[in-house]
């Protein structure tokens, strides 16, 4: 039996680990190469909606969701700055882990599975050859945009939700509740900074806090944040871009974002690495070549992703237009079935 020829993954995120215990698994010699460290937080959400709970299942990982304390979220509630929401139910559970805990521990097991885990390595992402996968994350806009998208995120405590998963609309972003273990709260924001705008009087980290008289401001008026815990990710590029666009093989957000609202954005990291698994151990063991396995990872990815992103950027459009969170709030609470479609397209 001739030996498995190694795979090198740039970039140790949700969907570079996933992929590299997938081929662990299936004896492939992988290594990682991660910029940064473990512990670390991101920012993130900090649950998992949608397919890619299957494809922690399949690669036998859901044990390891279980012993970190992950949360399970079966309700969700929608609010602005003048409308209050009522708890819904989500048509399928979510389940909520931090990032902090949930990276470290798929580092830990991919180690523990012979994989190769190199930290504080940078690489040019233009020096990618046959046999490396880029799972770099985000991909950067150009500077000539017109405005640029930035996220926030830190976790606290003291803080009682209506639902497991609320989210607060702003006329300039979002900001996301999600229940964590041991009565923690992950709060996550995506806010709009226009290049044209002079100074910044208002500090950043008080926009997660929402604006006096607002719901979200009454949510988080006892909340005691974990300072260590707060990061922050500007130059966000919302835009979707298909697989095919890549020059190499591209996994997870490395590929596209897709617009946060949804909730689908570690979800999508889990499935592209599940896409990516077949065709590299193909390649691996030589029954496909670097073009024919790059090409299958391409349609799959496609496939499944093009309509969830397609809808997605139009649901972001709606809900961050001033005029119509008001009414896009009331279908929401009155329409069960405008809020199953809603979750249903973009999954």
């Amino acid at each position: 039996m001739a030996t498995a020829q190694p795979i090198t993954i740039i970039g140790g995120g949700l969907a570079g680990l996933t992929l590299g215990i997938g081929l662990r698994q299936r004896a492939v010699p992988v290594t990682i190469l991660e910029a940064g460290k473990y512990p670390r937080h991101r920012v993130c959400g900090e649950f998992i909606s949608g397919r890619g709970q299957a494809t922690l299942a399949r690669l036998g990982l859901e044990e390891l969701l279980t012993d970190l304390g992950a949360v399970r979220a079966s309700t969700t509630a929608f609010f602005t700055e003048k409308c209050v929401g009522a708890p819904h139910p989500l048509p399928t559970p979510a389940v909520c882990i931090s990032r902090f805990a949930l990276d470290a521990a798929l580092a830990r097991h991919f180690e523990n599975l012979g994989g190769t885990l190199r930290t504080d390595q940078r690489v040019n992402p233009t020096d990618i050859a046959v046999g490396t996968v880029r799972a770099t994350g985000r991909c950067v806009p150009k500077a000539t945009s017109k405005s640029r998208w930035f996220g926030l995120k830190i976790h606290a405590r003291n803080v009682a939700l209506t639902a497991d998963l609320e989210m607060h609309f702003t006329p300039h972003g979002y900001v996301g509740l999600g229940q964590l273990a041991a009565g923690e709260i992950n709060i996550c924001g995506l806010f709009r900074q226009h290049t044209d705008r002079s100074g910044t009087a208002r500090n950043r980290w008080d926009l997660l806090r929402g604006q006096p008289g607002s719901p979200l401001h009454a949510r988080l008026a006892t909340a005691q944040f974990d300072a260590t815990s707060g990061c922050a990710v500007a130059g966000l590029s919302l835009r979707p871009q298909r697989s095919a666009a890549c020059a190499e093989i591209c996994i997870g957000d490395a590929v596209t974002m897709i617009p946060p609202v949804t909730g689908n954005g570690m979800s999508m990291a889990f499935e592209s690495a599940e896409f990516a698994l077949a065709p590299l151990v193909g390649w691996s063991r030589g029954e496909l070549s670097w073009a024919e396995a790059r090409e299958k990872i391409i349609d799959d990815c496609d496939r499944s992703f093009a309509a969830r992103l397609f809808w997605a950027q139009w649901l972001q459009r709606l809900v961050l237009t001033s005029a119509l969170q008001h009414p896009l709030h009331g279908l929401a609470e009155g329409s069960a079935w405008f809020r199953n479609r809603a979750f249903a397209a973009t999954r």
